[in-house]
């Protein structure tokens, strides 16, 4: 197709790129005199396509364009020109994320940085009732100044929207997928707060989380397989970002943070910890050759997801008590992620209240405490988590009737 000489009111100065649905230029708006990027899809084509195509478009408008925020591209105008549908939208002047990570150009701390930013944009989005739904380094814009801005909501999704995406159709850059967009479920918020975590964990360990040698073998590596910690592939990563990557990545998006705001705020958290310094490692140029491989080079071949706990045995902890095996590294479990980030938050003040919320048990949390590593956490635990929890009524009859019993035995002791 030649490159038009205007859209709409717009003067068509270069095209920028192309992808499936059509062709992004840049272009000038000649009545605001602002240069702007014009993203089209072509309608002289299948009238039954057509109408799937308009329809997705006319979704990704309206749901773009209803969103103003900083780290979300700011739509300017929507219309038909000729075959042409269009979007004008901001000129973006940066780089694309992918390219940022294909280069080796991030420090950990910059990555957490952009993800931050990635983080409140989403948020803004969810609390508007739109979910992205493809949230992959390609649709993530760096600009020169730093900031960071969300692109292309072309498969986004408002629950008022009434077009709906057909059970087990999969939307979306396979490698970046929740585990629910790939088994055709109906994904909310939390499927972006996972796709943004395999992000992170590309960004800050040099690889991505997972990387089968095709789309099925990636897709059950998603469903089926956690990946190590990322500080076991970046050893200088802080033991916090293994447990906030463990939570974004949980196979069960009712484990996974409830909002993405959350996951925002802990990144910054651990970004105090001084991290710009750390870089991530060279990914390996060569390829598994087989699925085997691939699992052995990603996954300790110890550990099974959560969704396999039945095929681990019940581990006793203490007398009495048993809790299921989940089947991961103690480290990437995302309930142990959970309470060993909120300990080292400070989200602990009340472990009781903990354990009802979550279904654990107060030894659970006892323990996730003093697995935590260094020796400030311990302390904290110690003084803290480690309080003995309040007795019951029960206890104190014993314990009255004990010492009431010593009392009558030592005056018999002595006056005979």
């Amino acid at each position: 197709m030649e490159q038009p000489a205007k859209i709409g009111r717009y003067d068509v100065t270069s095209e920028i790129g192309r992808g499936a649905m059509g062709v992004v230029y840049r272009a000038m708006d000649p009545m605001l005199e602002r240069t702007v990027a014009i993203k089209t899809i072509n309608m002289a084509i299948d009238p039954g396509e057509m109408e799937h195509y308009e329809k997705r478009f006319t979704i990704e408008a309206r749901a773009a364009g209803g969103l103003n925020h900083p780290n979300i591209v700011t739509i300017h105008d929507i219309g038909r020109s000729g075959d042409l549908a269009y979007m004008a939208m901001e000129f973006l002047e940066g780089r694309e994320l992918k390219d940022l990570i294909a280069g080796r150009e991030l420090t950990a701390d910059r990555a957490l940085d952009i993800a931050a930013q990635v983080a409140d944009g989403l948020a803004y989005a969810h609390q508007h009732d739109v979910v992205h739904r493809d949230i992959k380094p390609a649709n993530i814009m760096i600009l020169n100044d730093g900031r960071v801005k969300i692109t292309d909501f072309g498969i986004a999704r408002m629950r008022t929207a009434d077009v709906r995406t057909q059970t087990g159709v999969v939307l979306g850059s396979p490698r970046y997928l929740s585990p629910e967009q790939v088994l055709g479920k109906r994904s909310d918020g939390r499927a972006d707060i996972f796709s943004l975590g395999v992000i992170i964990y590309e960004m800050v360990a040099g690889k991505t989380p997972f990387d089968g040698i095709d789309v099925n073998a990636l897709m059950f590596q998603i469903v089926n397989f956690t990946p190590p910690p990322p500080s076991a592939v970046n050893t200088a990563l802080p033991p916090m970002l293994d447990l906030i990557i463990a939570k974004a990545l949980a196979k069960s998006a009712d484990e996974r943070y409830a909002d993405i705001a959350e996951l925002a705020a802990d990144l910054r958290a651990c970004r105090q910890q001084g991290l710009a310094g750390v870089t991530a490692p060279l990914i390996a140029a060569a390829q598994p050759a087989s699925i085997a491989d691939s699992q052995q080079l990603l996954f300790d071949d110890t550990t099974l997801p959560a969704s396999r706990a039945a095929d681990r045995s019940l581990t006793p902890t203490l007398p009495g008590e048993t809790i299921p095996s989940r089947g991961l590294a103690k480290e990437f479990d995302s309930m142990a992620a959970t309470m060993r980030l909120a300990a080292k938050t400070g989200a602990l003040s009340d472990p009781d209240a903990f354990a009802a919320t979550f279904g654990v048990s107060r030894h659970s949390i006892d323990a996730a405490i003093l697995d935590a590593g260094d020796e400030s956490e311990r302390n904290w635990g110690a003084n803290t988590v480690m309080r003995a929890p309040p007795w019951s009524t029960r206890d104190r009859q014993i314990f009255l009737g004990a010492v009431g019993g010593a009392l009558v035995l030592g005056v018999l002791i002595v006056f005979i």
